[in-house]
């Protein structure tokens, strides 16, 4: 079987031990001219090689070397061109953020999990919520919200309490992280085309970061997040243990 592939690995000594064994049995190509980018590591390290090679045709398969490895496969040696010529293939849009500082300053990130507005202070912060131009909520004392994709439902989203989203639907969530005011709300399921507004209150005695896939921006006062359709993520994953799969299994456990 004639398949080109590139192997990166993360940091860790167990992902780069593995990279040497596998490039010495299956060859190595660039990423630029690979059939397959074959990433070694666990899930933030397949978000930043989705992030670094999005504009590449080369889908992207992960073989768990790290931690948690939701995004992953595991790891095998012996059978991997059988495995990918059999994957599966998962379709993902990121978020695009748009940030605006207190200086003026304005920030552009995508995010493939979530984007997220965390308080940067020893005080709650309070957060104006707007959907598509129209206010929905007008003041949310927290210690931040995040807006996710289906994709990155079952990470932050999921430890925030908020709901797991299949695959392939047409929404995202809205969730509050540790609401104070109003005390139980949960959070909002909007759909997926719609543009979210957080406007920050009082931001100098309530200073609030974003983040987008672990890209921070400090002393926002206006975050912006939209789905980007125009990007497209391609993931690979043997058969059965694909993104849906795995998204209906994580509610049962």
């Amino acid at each position: 079987m004639d398949m080109k592939l590139a192997f990166v690995a993360s940091r860790g000594p167990r992902a780069r031990e593995a990279r040497e064994a596998l490039v010495a049995r299956y060859g190595h190509v660039s990423e630029a001219d690979a059939d397959v980018i074959v990433a070694l590591g666990g899930d933030g390290f397949m978000l930043s090689t989705l992030h670094r090679t999005q504009g590449l045709r080369a889908p992207v398969y992960g073989m768990n070397r790290g931690t948690v490895g939701f995004l992953m496969n595991e790891y095998h040696d012996d059978d991997l061109l059988e495995r990918l010529a059999g994957a599966e293939t998962a379709l993902i849009n990121p978020l695009a953020m748009q940030a605006t500082r207190a200086d003026g300053k304005v920030t552009q990130a995508l995010a493939i999990n979530e984007v997220s507005l965390l308080r940067a202070g020893p005080q709650a912060a309070k957060l104006r919520i707007s959907v598509d131009g129209k206010v929905r909520m007008e003041e949310l004392v927290c210690d931040g919200a995040l807006v996710a994709t289906p994709a990155g439902s079952t990470a932050y989203n999921y430890s925030a309490h908020g709901p797991v989203l299949p695959i392939d639907s047409d929404v995202l969530a809205l969730t509050a992280i540790a609401p104070f005011r109003p005390r139980r709300w949960r959070g909002a399921l909007i759909p997926v085309a719609s543009h979210v507004r957080f406007d920050v209150l009082e931001p100098e005695k309530r200073p609030v970061m974003a983040d987008a896939d672990s890209r921070s921006v400090p002393n926002v006062i206006a975050v912006e997040i939209v789905s980007e359709p125009k990007v497209v993520h391609r993931l690979l994953f043997d058969p059965g243990h694909g993104l849906e799969e795995r998204l209906i299994q994580e509610q049962f456990v």
